[in-house]
């Protein structure tokens, strides 16, 4: 644990910039997970999920690597990939010949039948909350910081 007198409190300026980031990263991925909800059935999560499966070779992806690309635990990755399967979107099966605890996962017909349900609605919903209220100058300014915090938490994770 640090000790406080070391610590680099925020400024009040760099405060009110915190503040401000996470009300509206919050706001934003709380409006994206309401309406896939209401209007798919799936939270964001789910919906990661199938997009990352159906953007891969033969629409599957090791747990691991899906979970790598998600974001996400491997415990609530297995947690939701269940729930996926209970619905018909995703099986799962063992690499033949491979470590006999190594999964895929893999995209169903009726996996990406929901996905291509679902895409029409969240794509609006992004354009309305990012990109109809951003100019381009503030959208390449939105990815370059994007892209800096990516990279530089990337490296601290390794």
């Amino acid at each position: 644990m640090e000790n406080p007198a070391e610590t680099r409190w925020l400024t009040p300026r760099e405060q009110q910039i915190w503040r401000s980031y996470m009300a509206a990263s919050l706001a934003l991925q709380a409006r994206i997970d309401r309406q896939l909800k209401a209007e798919s059935g799936m939270p964001v999560a789910y919906y990661e999920i199938l997009v990352m499966l159906s953007e891969s070779p033969g629409r599957s992806l090791r747990m691991t690597r899906l979970a790598e690309l998600c974001n996400s635990s491997r415990s609530r990755l297995s947690h939701a990939v269940a729930a996926l399967e209970k619905l018909g979107y995703v099986s799962r099966c063992g690499i033949a010949g491979g470590d006999r605890r190594a999964a895929v996962a893999q995209l169903t017909d009726a996996g990406y039948d929901a996905l291509v349900r679902a895409a029409p609605g969240h794509v609006n919903e992004v354009r309305e909350c990012l990109f109809d209220a951003l100019s381009p100058e503030q959208l390449d300014a939105l990815h370059d910081i994007s892209e800096t915090l990516r990279t530089a938490l990337d490296q601290q994770r390794r």
